[in-house]
């Protein structure tokens, strides 16, 4: 490679000199790069040194034509690698604040692409979809605030653009964070100039090789900067000596040429400032903030003539040189309206620069990129605090007039003040124009309800669970148990439009509850701790507990119970519904995404039958992500027991007695099943539940939940050793289960597997709500089934005796049910 000269204008001075002699930088590469770049200094504890370019439209002003062109060129280039199908898959995504026009104008070359550029500011009710670390920047935090989270999803080429490629660490955090939620095969890198050293460009490359995917980079120009020892400290050395020999005071403008520009200025205080009313189209996005696709970039091509028109109109008609100043990531809109003034007002100059948040020191020298600054306070209430914002090569430029094109947001008093932005900008020029672009903020879908708790809604205490389900306590959506079953079968309606009457346990159940929680409680502590201690190593160290409600809730409070004997969290625990054939309540999902990280939400029930509501998660995570739904969803269910072998992450697969199965509400809190019925339950709502709060007096939620916490401290020592062996072990699923329902389903003529329910618990379950036909239970079977043999014979259901059955249990609903398939007194009849 080549030392890198100017060859601009013959005796035009490189505006690096200055910084090169004194600090002994080089640049090095291709010839065009001291076209591109000149060298200035800041206060940066990590590199004193600034790439500064001439071509970007950001510190120094700027044809509109060349800035745009740039972009637009790279974007040329894009396409052409990628090819057009590959190119209408791919997306764009720029970097505030100083590369979103230059994104944008990419974005615009490769024409078929949707853009969205990172942000420093926060939006009220739009949730981050990534974020990420400028590692050398002096603000560091860029948040992804898309409107459609889609726009983030989809598996095509990521096209990455930067004004510069210095070191790459950027690029890397962004791909890593991007990659770990939105996985793809290729990325893009563009840069108007490639600085990496020869180290940084390897590891981008074994990066590449890392994640297993393919990336690309395109560059205008590259090179290397060379930096002697000692220039970090030299450079900082002489950042202190030249800030402390100028007036530093906001407003300043430290530079001798713009000293006698000020002398000639209006006095004023207070100048007119004349604001015009671009029309900007409605509903349009001011940039890529929230996303901006190819229809977007057609109906601002549309617009911009008439707004070019009135921006013209409130120029002096003696005007020949106009400077458009952007505002930091609004840099899109007022390039467009430069370039497109450029093209139609004959006889005048029109250059483009922004505003930034970037300090930089400001020396009167030809050698040197920035030779003049304008200090002013931030005037966009940034999320961050006040602080000082900056103008650079305005003072003192000459512009006949200066047009600041601002967000609405931006719009402050802040703006307005004596040492606000306009103002300063008065003093250096005949004529200020305002031209404020409305903010875009994406249409907020309607605010979701928090989650419901106790003792509002549910016996439980309000921190043990918070429910994302709609209270429906006052609908009557009782039906006996056999006029359910009949509409349910013959498809005249969902099992969940509406509830099964309540059943109310007799004296002698009830005692063979309390007896069955006694007996099997420390089994039960031990399981809980088993899943718990599972989840924490593997899942989240922190993890958020979502049970599905209601057979679920129980064992997420007893998980989260756990959580704190053992280790002394807090763990945030909600309850959703999740509906057979319908899916997970896409809403509660939403809620959780807007409150949590969702790669943190572990999906809690109380055990597998068939696998049936495993197979409906994972299926609904799927369909939420494609109609665009917050992505890191793990569809894993964690279970107390998985006896049908469905699931990796559980507490034991023995099938057994879990006591909460024995009951209904008075076992979950008083909240009956969930329900989804579309003229009660809309687009923007949760699904919805009952509070039996009358039936309070057989409630028995707590007791059952004291009952097992107790027994925690005895088990902690048997928890520790079967989690070592579980983890050792191999715990993929068989889905031996499931092979057993199809087998059972055939064997007895019922070919529905819906109506085949294996396990103590959906035994019972179909014992409590259903038309029972008959249960199958596994020979030998001892205590664990005796309040399922009461059950049985309380409902006139033969129980039959069956040598190999992977379950202890399974019970079978009435196959093809009419109400003259049962007795005068609803016990059931054989076929």
């Amino acid at each position: 490679m080549n030392k890198a000269v100017n060859d601009g204008t013959p005796g035009e001075v490189w505006s690096g000199t200055w910084v090169a002699d004194r600090l002994g930088v080089e640049l090095v590469g291709d010839s065009r790069l001291t076209d591109l770049l000149g060298l200035a200094l800041r206060r940066n504890p990590k590199r004193a040194h600034l790439l500064v370019s001439n071509v970007l439209g950001k510190h120094v002003p700027q044809s509109p034509s060349v800035v745009y062109g740039q972009g637009f060129a790279l974007g040329r280039r894009v396409r052409d690698l990628l090819g057009d199908e590959e190119a209408a898959r791919a997306v764009v995504l720029g970097y505030a604040e100083t590369a979103t026009g230059l994104g944008h104008s990419v974005a615009d070359g490769i024409a078929l692409a949707p853009y969205l550029h990172s942000t420093r500011r926060p939006v009220p009710g739009v949730a981050p979809a990534g974020g990420f670390e400028e590692s050398h920047s002096h603000a560091t935090s860029h948040l992804l605030l898309p409107e459609d989270p889609a726009l983030l999803a989809g598996d095509g080429p990521l096209v990455l653009v930067d004004d510069e490629f210095s070191t790459g660490n950027t690029v890397l955090n962004t791909i890593r964070d991007l990659h770990e939620r939105y996985p793809r095969d290729r990325y893009v890198v563009v840069a108007l100039v490639d600085m990496r050293s020869e180290e940084d460009a390897g590891r981008l490359e074994a990066f590449a090789r890392e994640i297993d995917a393919r990336v690309d980079l395109v560059a205008a120009a590259s090179g290397t900067v060379k930096l002697p020892e000692g220039v970090l400290e030299k450079g900082q050395d002489l950042v202190a000596r030249f800030e402390s020999n100028s007036p530093g005071a906001r407003g300043s403008i430290e530079s001798a040429a713009t000293a006698a520009w000020a002398r000639q200025a209006p006095t004023d205080p207070h100048p007119a400032i004349n604001r015009i009313d671009l029309s900007w189209p409605r509903d349009l996005p001011d940039g890529g903030r929230h996303g901006f696709t190819p229809a977007h970039r057609i109906r601002l091509d549309n617009a911009l003539p008439a707004m070019t028109a009135r921006l013209a109109e409130a120029l002096p008609q003696d005007a020949h040189h106009v400077h458009i100043l952007g505002f930091e990531e609004l840099m899109y809109a007022p390039l467009r309206l430069a370039r497109e003034l450029e093209q139609v007002a004959a006889g005048v100059e029109v250059t483009y620069s922004t505003t930034t948040r970037s300090p930089v020191l400001a020396v009167d020298d030809p050698g040197y990129a920035i030779r003049s600054r304008i200090v002013f306070p931030a005037h966009d209430t940034p999320a961050d605090g006040p602080g000082d914002r900056y103008a650079y090569n305005v003072a003192g430029a000459g512009f006949d007039a200066i047009v600041a094109v601002i967000d609405s947001a931006a719009d402050t008093p802040e703006l307005h003040a004596p040492d606000g932005l306009l103002a300063q900008l008065a003093a250096h020029t005949r004529q200020v124009v305002l031209a404020v672009v409305p903010s875009y903020t994406p249409e907020r879908p309607p605010m979701l309800s928090e989650p419901l708790r106790g003792p509002d809604f549910s016996s439980y205490a309000p921190e043990e669970v918070g429910w994302l389900l709609q209270d429906l306590s006052d609908v009557t959506l009782e039906a006996p148990t056999e006029e359910r079953e009949e509409a349910i079968q013959s498809g005249g309606a969902h099992y969940a439009e509406s509830l099964p009457v309540e059943y109310q346990p007799s004296d002698q159940y009830q005692e063979l509850f309390r007896t069955a929680l006694k007996e099997s409680s420390a089994r039960l502590a031990q399981a809980v701790g088993a899943v718990t201690e599972i989840v924490l190593q593997e899942r989240s160290p922190r993890p958020v507990l979502v049970s599905l409600a209601r057979a679920g809730t129980p064992i997420g409070v007893l998980m989260r119970r756990w959580a704190q004997f053992r280790h002394g969290l807090e763990l945030p625990h909600y309850a959703v519904s999740i509906v057979r054939g319908r899916g997970i309540d896409a809403n509660a999902l939403r809620w959780l995404a807007a409150h949590h990280d969702p790669a943190d939400v572990v999906f809690v029930d109380g055990w597998t039958g068939k696998g049936a509501i495993t197979r409906e998660l994972t299926e609904a995570i799927k369909q939420f992500e494609a109609e665009g739904g917050s992505a890191g969803f793990d569809p894993e269910i964690a279970v107390l027991a998985d006896p049908g072998s469905c699931v990796k992450t559980y507490g034991t697969r023995e099938d057994f007695l879990i006591p909460s199965a024995c009951l209904n509400s008075t076992v979950s809190g008083l909240i009956s099943r969930t329900v989804l019925r579309a003229d009660l339950v809309g687009p923007d709502d949760f699904h919805g539940a009952k509070f039996y709060r009358e039936l309070a007096g057989a409630d028995v939620s707590v007791d059952f939940l004291d009952a097992v916490a107790a027994r925690f401290p005895e088990v902690a020592e048997a928890v520790g050793a079967q989690v070592k062996e579980l983890l050792a072990g191999d715990r993929e699923p068989t889905w031996e289960g499931w092979a057993a329902v199809e087998r059972i389903s055939e064997e007895y003529g019922i070919h529905d597997v819906n109506l085949v329910k294996p396990g103590v618990g959906e035994t019972t379950r179909v014992l409590l709500r259903r038309v029972p036909w008959k249960i199958l239970a596994r020979a030998g079977a001892g205590a664990d089934l005796d309040h399922v043999r009461l059950l049985a014979e309380q409902r006139g259901v033969p129980v039959e005796e069956v040598a190999e059955l992977p379950y202890t249990c399974v019970g079978l609903i009435h196959p093809k049910y009419t109400r003259g398939a049962t007795g005068a007194d609803g016990r059931a009849v054989t076929l």
